[in-house]
C-alpha cells in the first residue's frame, strides 16, 4: 500500500504531511521512553513485514502489521510506522519521501483507531475476548488502510479509480490474514509475557 512518488496532487500531498506532523508530535509526547526497546522491535517487525510484497496486477500487497503495531503501543505506533516507512524510502526506494506523509497517515491512522477501538479490551482476562478484539484490530487497520490509500488516489484524479478497485480486491484476503496473524501473536503473547501487553501509564490514562 506505498504510494509512489509523483501520483499524488500537491494538495494531497501537503494534507498527508500536515496530518502526519500531528500524529507524529502526538505520539512523541504520549511515548513512555522506557518503552523504546519495545518501540523498536515492533518498528523492525513493521519494516520487515512490509518488505514482503507480493505483485497483483498494477499493484501490490504485502502484510502491514499497523494493527498489532497500534494494539501493543498506542499513539507510539505513529511514530514508529513513520520512522519504518522513511527507512523503507530510504534503503529500497519504497514510497518515498514526498509522499511519506501522505503514506504515514494511510498505515499510522488506522493503527490509533483500533487502539482505541480495541486496546481496552484485549487486557481483560478473557480468552475469546483477546482473540476476537485482536483478530478485528488486524482486520480493522489493514482495511482502514486500504479505504485511506484509495481515497488518496481518488481525491488526486479519477483515473485510479480501475487501480483502486484492483487494489482493494487483492487486499482482500490479507485483510484476514493479518486478522488470522494479529490474534495468534497476541494471544501467544499473552500466555507467554503478559507484561508486553501493558500500555505505559502515560497512554493507558489518556485511553
Amino acid at each position: 500500500m506505498h504510494i509512489s512518488e509523483g501520483v499524488l496532487t500537491p494538495q494531497v500531498l501537503v494534507a498527508g504531511a500536515a496530518i502526519a506532523a500531528a500524529g507524529t508530535a502526538v505520539g512523541l509526547k504520549k511515548m513512555d521512553y522506557d518503552h523504546i526497546p519495545k518501540i523498536a522491535v515492533l518498528t523492525a517487525a513493521f519494516f520487515v513485514a512490509s518488505l514482503i510484497h507480493v505483485p497483483v496486477g498494477p499493484a501490490s500487497v504485502h502484510l502491514t502489521l499497523n494493527g498489532l503495531l497500534g494494539l501493543m503501543i498506542g499513539w507510539a505506533a505513529f511514530p514508529a510506522i513513520l520512522i519504518g516507512l522513511l527507512l523503507q524510502a530510504l534503503l529500497f526506494q519504497f514510497g518515498g519521501l514526498t509522499v511519506l506523509g501522505v503514506n504515514a497517515v494511510n498505515m499510522g491512522l488506522p493503527a490509533l483507531i483500533v487502539y482505541l477501538l480495541f486496546g481496552y479490551f484485549i487486557k481483560k482476562d478473557n480468552a475469546a475476548l483477546t482473540i476476537v478484539c485482536s483478530f478485528l484490530a488486524g482486520s480493522v487497520a489493514v482495511l482502514l488502510s486500504i479505504l485511506f490509500t484509495a481515497f488518496s488516489l481518488l481525491f488526486s484524479g479519477q483515473e485510479f479509480i480501475n487501480i483502486v478497485k484492483i487494489m482493494v480486491i487483492a487486499h482482500i484476503p490479507v485483510v484476514i490474514i493479518e486478522g488470522v496473524v494479529n490474534a495468534f501473536i497476541v494471544t501467544l503473547l499473552k500466555k507467554v509475557k503478559p507484561e508486553i501487553l501493558e500500555f505505559s501509564r502515560a497512554i493507558a490514562d489518556n485511553a
